[in-house]
């Protein structure tokens, strides 16, 4: 279930607002600029690829390639087996902006988005069928959990695709991280 969790950056060990009611969740970010949405769920073998999930989205992805000007698309799959996930993790877990959206779609699996707006925080937890889409300059970051388990489609209007401007902010390290969020790995 997707749940949004907002803190207030200045006492971060508890959430003052939580829902999981999804027209809530897409208001409320939508107040930030935050474009959340919910596609249909789409039958794939655990193990398709790219190219399958791909083509299964294909309606989807060309929409919003043309609306929002987005010029590739990818796919990311991680799962609890692979030998760098720790390393993936910690790429993911410091605050950072982009020059571009960065645009999630989560064909399977979950994952937690962290989005910092003034002296709130916004922890989105994504799951299946649900796409995110973080403004360009936003301050976010991106926790998958000690034991990654999601697949991913990713939009990009920079060819050569995900690159982070990291803030040097620590309020990353002062919220609760997927483990405490979720309830486990």
């Amino acid at each position: 279930m997707t749940i949004l969790s907002i803190f207030d950056s200045s006492q971060p060990d508890e959430a003052k607002k939580v829902t999981d009611d999804s027209s809530e969740i897409r208001a409320l970010l939508a107040e930030q600029s935050v474009r959340f949405e919910q596609w249909p769920t789409k039958d794939l073998p655990d193990d398709a690829s790219q190219d399958e999930i791909l083509e299964a989205y294909r309606e989807e992805v060309e929409s919003l390639k043309a609306e929002c000007g987005f010029q590739t698309a990818d796919v990311v799959n991680l799962n609890p087996d692979h030998p760098q996930k720790e390393a993936f993790r910690q790429k993911f877990l410091d605050e950072h902006t982009h020059s571009e959206d960065e645009v999630r779609f989560f064909v399977r699996g979950q994952g937690l988005f962290y989005l910092h707006f003034g002296d709130q925080v916004f922890s989105v937890l994504c799951e299946k069928n649900d796409l995110i889409s973080v403004p360009d300059g936003t301050r976010h970051w991106f926790d998958m959990g000690p034991e990654p388990r999601f697949t991913c489609i990713r939009l990009f209007t920079n060819p050569e695709g995900w690159v982070a401007d990291f803030t040097g902010d620590d309020i990353a390290s002062r919220l609760p991280r997927y483990e405490a969020m979720v309830g486990g790995a």
